[in-house]
């Protein structure tokens, strides 16, 4: 917790949102400031308005220049830059002031703006605060702002491991970052499936560890595509050009070296590092949870340090992150020279081998000035006092930590885990089923009940996290992160009682606009009207409704685009079958989203894509994209890698149904957890390349079981195809409505069958 604390509940009690009158006019800033005081009138900034620093003063220019160059990216004209005598009449004026740290002031007349901080960061800070009121419209409001952080560590974890992002793409999402105010980039830089970072002392980690042949379905065709290594790294060079230019935006660079476990590739390149002195069978190319540990031998150390002591030299936070989870002990609990070496240490077991090792690490880190910070797995054979936790399995793991006097910073799965889905939306990206909405992230209580007031202060701060094994560009990070790490933003910064949803979620358009303005994309599905097609008489009714609920929905038919001035809907439409309608969500008159073309037909009425179906077959589904084509848009199917099922309720088959399901392939690229769990599938009967099974549902468990209603074959040429294909089955009247669950038989394990979408059209 920062030490700002009483003077943020004071300003906090002292200013507020007085009236709805002053919401509605409250210009967007995200994070909300800690006082804000608004004034009368506001200032018109021209071609002619100056910048204003005190001579001598570097730090105060840089800040200026940056300043500069945010308000022409945003629009606004290139300001001249004036340094030391009498500050001119009409200038944005920086000023020094006795305050430390990240607070600052800003204060906007009708004549001029001055932004005063004691340190550069608060310098930084008020320069921002400047451009998000810059970007709300023509003039800057005149206002009063007093502004310090609520927590010290407000952190965005990219994952360069899984996919790569280029130094301009990292730049690009730092660049938003320090536009909200995040201050930690928590860089992970190595996994299972590639080490990123050169490492002169070991330069096999990079020429083979950093490379990969993708797998996937093409490969199990009949004219496999010819796959070219997947991979590559960052120089040392490009590493520090990173940390230096995060580090003019106020944001530091903290490194995470994995260990002991997620270490494969570190043991591709170098088998000795490993358990079983070889190569792994498994690969870099998969997903998931690897058996691969480093040994606990003291040449494995030696390496750790080596390697430790580079990075170090490169990134010269006073944190290092040395992951710490999902380590599996597999191989630990096989090998007789790790067991003696449980016993020769006098250990219980091999949680208590992990925290030696992982303090063994620490305490060579400590020579180097670094502490170091683990996911909360850390805990669970003991941790050594000054470790800082990351509470990744929900807030109870913070309160943990902070029991046992740990500093810990708060990033609990799925809601701070922008691999997580924003919205039941089937036009969401890729990634993890689980929701993490705006809303639900933006509300977010970070502090868990029952915790003392003095086990919160242990909390220093929040972190969302993205890993990137559905995120294969740096576009698809951006949209994904994106606008939900604003959210997070002002959880780090703003105090609970400054939060206010309906003032956020005002503010959104300007905020989009301001992503806009930095080249970064971001997820307007949440906004956008999905439709609900029933029956109305020989017509279609068609209800309309945003995952988000934020703004009002317009709408156009015969083709048209709707604007701001459209039909506004209140109730749900009765269309003809077949008839164009088009939505879209506006805010203040601005459009939210993309244009929703929404289909009006019996067939749609009749049709279900993967993510509408009820899913069984294991707990936690996937949002899975196909392997093709290598460049552009690819299927999206709601699905999963061990025995997945997809349940349709409520399925009318009292006059028997034509069923034709839209289906595609994924790769099988999942590791099990060290044998945790089992792939079990059925070998088709009909066909050599696999089989739908279509059965009526008579158990509520997670598995498929029933009468068989129909099966249909899957042929060469589906099989063979890189893109979706259509199968169909004549389904038998039964009596009364029932549940249809639907499964796929395959030959093998190394290919997935996926639905897409599925049609039930009752027969006439």
């Amino acid at each position: 917790m920062t030490a700002f604390r009483p003077l943020m509940l004071a300003l906090a009690a002292a200013t507020c949102l007085a009236s709805p009158a002053l919401a509605a006019s409250t210009p967007a800033l995200v994070p909300w400031p800690a006082a804000y005081a608004p004034q009368a009138g506001d200032f018109k900034l021209t071609a002619k308005t100056p910048i204003h620093v005190p001579a001598g003063d570097a730090e105060a220019k840089t800040v200026a220049l940056q300043l500069r160059d945010m308000l022409v990216r945003a629009g606004k004209p290139s300001l001249k830059i004036v340094e030391g005598g009498v500050i001119p009449a009409g200038a944005i004026a920086f000023k020094r002031s006795d305050s430390t740290g990240e607070r600052y002031d800003v204060n906007v007349g009708v004549s001029g703006v001055t932004i005063a901080a004691g340190d550069r960061k608060g310098l930084f800070y008020g320069a921002v605060t400047v451009w998000q009121l810059a970007t709300n419209g023509s003039a800057l409001p005149a206002v009063s702002i007093q502004d310090a952080p609520r927590y010290a560590w407000r952190g965005f974890m990219l994952d360069s491991a899984r996919h790569m992002q280029s130094v301009a793409e990292i730049k690009r999402l730092i660049d938003a970052m320090a536009a909200y105010k995040l201050n930690v980039l928590h860089w992970h830089l190595n996994d299972d499936q590639g080490w990123r970072l050169e490492i002169k002392a070991y330069p096999k980690l990079t020429s083979v560890g950093a490379w990969r042949t993708p797998k996937g379905a093409d490969a199990y065709r009949p004219a496999p595509a010819k796959y070219e290594p997947y991979g590559g790294f960052y120089t040392q060079a490009q590493a520090r050009e990173i940390v230096a230019y995060a580090a003019a935006r106020n944001i530091m660079v903290v490194p995470e070296i994995e260990l002991p476990g997620h270490a494969t590739a570190a043991i591709t390149a170098y088998p000795e590092l490993g358990v079983t002195g070889k190569i792994p069978e498994s690969g870099m190319s998969d997903w998931g949870v690897f058996p691969n540990l480093y040994n606990v031998d003291d040449a494995t150390f030696a390496f750790l340090e080596t390697v430790l002591d580079e990075v170090v030299d490169i990134f010269p936070a006073p944190y290092l992150h040395i992951g710490g989870d999902e380590a599996i002990k597999n191989q630990w609990q096989a090998s007789p020279k790790v067991q003696a070496k449980i016993k020769e240490l006098g250990l219980e077991n091999e949680d208590k081998l992990q925290s030696w090792f992982i303090n063994r690490i620490a305490a060579h880190l400590a020579t180097k000035g670094r502490r170091i910070v683990g996911w909360d797995e850390i805990l669970e054979g003991g941790a050594q006092q000054s470790s800082i936790i990351m509470a990744w399995r929900g807030v109870d793991r913070a309160a943990e930590a902070a029991r046992h006097g740990h500093d810990t910073i708060l990033t609990a799965h799925p809601q701070f885990y922008m691999d997580s889905r924003q919205s039941l939306s089937a036009n969401e990206p890729p990634g993890r089923s689980e929701l993490s909405t705006l809303k639900g992230l933006y509300t977010f209580n970070e502090l868990a009940e029952g915790m003392t007031q003095e086990q919160a202060r242990h909390v220093i701060g929040v972190q969302a996290n993205t890993f990137t094994e559905h995120q294969r560009t740096a576009k698809r990070v951006e949209t994904m992160v994106f606008p939900r790490l604003t959210a997070v933003a002002e959880l780090g910064w703003t105090q609970p009682a400054r939060r206010d949803w309906s003032r956020y979620s005002t503010g959104l358009p300007v905020t989009l606009s301001q992503l806009d303005t930095l080249g970064v994309a971001h997820d307007g599905v949440p906004f956008e009207p999905e439709a609900t097609l029933a029956p109305a008489g020989n017509r279609l009714g068609v209800s309309l409704a945003s995952a988000l609920g934020v703004g009002e929905i317009r709408y156009a038919t015969g083709g048209k685009i709707p604007t701001a001035t459209s039909p506004l809907y209140s109730a749900p439409l009765t269309l003809e079958d077949g008839e164009k309608l088009k939505a879209r969500t506006f805010l203040n008159g601005q459009p939210l989203g993309a244009v929703r073309d929404i289909d009006v037909s019996t067939r749609a009425l009749n049709t279900r894509v993967s993510s509408q179906l009820k899913f069984c077959g294991e707990t936690v589904p996937l949002r899975m994209e196909a392997d093709f084509p290598r460049e552009g848009q690819r299927p999206v199917f709601m699905t999963g890698n061990y025995r997945p099922c997809w349940v349709w309720e409520g399925a009318d088959l009292a006059q028997g149904a034509t069923l034709t399901a839209r289906i595609g392939q994924t790769p099988f690229n999942f590791q099990l957890a060290g044998g945790r769990r089992i792939v079990d599938f059925n070998k088709p009967t009909t066909s050599p390349y696999g089989e739908l099974v279509v059965r009526k549902r008579e158990t509520s468990g997670p598995t498929c079981e029933g009468a068989t209603l129909a099966i249909l074959p899957i042929d060469a040429a589906a099989a063979g195809k890189a893109g979706l294909s259509e199968i169909t089955a004549k389904i038998p009247a039964t009596a009364g409505v029932k549940d249809v669950c639907l499964t796929f038989n395959r030959p093998k394990r190394e290919m997935l069958w996926a639905l897409d979408a599925v049609t039930l059209e009752p027969n006439n």
